[in-house]
């Protein structure tokens, strides 16, 4: 059995300084970056008249209907304006006009990159839906990149949308909705279930049929949202909270780069992997595809949820 360290010892190792960070306990400027108290503000009233009657003065200069160089400019931009979209617009059929005709053999849709996901897409993928074996075996690393684009969208109006904690501990999410709605309520209790675990299956289902992490997560972030409206923050936050969402997404996303550099990593170098591609057909099969599928549909549920429940709330 390991030795148990005292409190002091702990905090001297690089785990309690990683996870404080990443709690956002600490600050990383302070103590670090030199900060100077800001002086006092004192307000001078005769710079402020001034300063707004040169303000005035050039407003009326610049927009007035006698200044020449804005007519001039003005006219200038139209006609610019005019012979860009005419510019553009040539530009565009003369590129279409050097397009091959409909049903040529040389069309760019009618290439080996087609051929070689219809052809081998079962062999070398396992998948039996080829959309998905081409989505997350063929082109993972584009897919790796919309789900990261997902996450960091739902973190940007996050950063926009916040509520300061202090200030949203009175804010009555319902105040707009019927408080005790039995209807909606008694319907959500039968339908959410059954909405999560439709969902479930899109997601389990994605390698060998119509469906996959996308739909399946946005199925699942529906049923969440119907819950939501139904039963409101304060029995949705028991289950799913602003960590739940980080945690979740982290997670997902962290398996996804590491599964899929590691079959970039034996792909380049033309290496045996170790991850079995299973029977076509199964629902343990086609080998990184399942898992990602599950870890896509994470992401997008807990996103979909997440931008509801923001634009409703100002934050979880």
């Amino acid at each position: 059995m390991s030795k148990k360290r005292s409190a002091e010892e702990y905090q001297k190792t690089f785990a309690f300084r990683f996870f404080r960070w990443l709690h956002g306990e600490k600050d990383p400027y302070v103590g670090v970056v030199e900060m100077r108290p800001q002086e006092e503000y004192h307000v001078d009233e005769d710079a402020i008249l001034r300063h707004e009657k040169e303000h005035d003065a050039i407003l009326d200069r610049v927009y007035s209907e006698d200044n020449i160089e804005l007519k001039a400019f003005r006219r200038l931009y139209h006609v610019t304006s005019i012979l860009f979209c005419l510019f553009l617009i040539a530009l565009l059929l003369v590129t279409v006009s050097y397009l091959p005709a409909t049903g040529t053999i040389d069309r760019p849709v009618n290439n080996e990159v087609a051929a070689r996901y219809i052809e081998n897409g079962l062999e070398e993928t396992g998948a039996v839906n080829i959309v998905a074996g081409m989505i997350l075996d063929y082109r993972a690393f584009d897919t790796l990149g919309e789900s990261h684009v997902l996450f960091v969208a739902t973190i940007t109006v996050l950063i926009l949308l916040r509520m300061n904690k202090k200030g949203s501990k009175g804010i009555n999410d319902r105040i707009f909705e019927p408080k005790n709605d039995t209807i909606l309520q008694l319907v959500a209790t039968f339908l959410v279930p059954i909405i999560i675990i439709f969902g479930i299956y899109i997601i389990l289902n994605g390698h060998l049929g119509p469906g996959g992490g996308f739909s399946g997560g946005a199925v699942i972030g529906a049923g969440l949202v119907l819950y939501l409206n139904a039963f409101g923050f304060e029995k949705t936050e028991r289950f799913f909270t602003e960590k739940t969402y980080k945690w979740v997404c982290f997670f997902s996303l962290s398996f996804y780069c590491l599964a899929k550099s590691y079959s970039f990593y034996t792909g380049a170098n033309q290496l045996h992997s170790v991850i079995p591609k299973g029977t076509p057909g199964a629902i343990l099969s086609s080998g990184l595809i399942l898992p990602l599928n599950i870890a896509v549909g994470l992401v997008v549920a807990c996103t979909i949820y997440a931008f509801y429940a923001m634009f409703r709330k100002g934050g979880f």
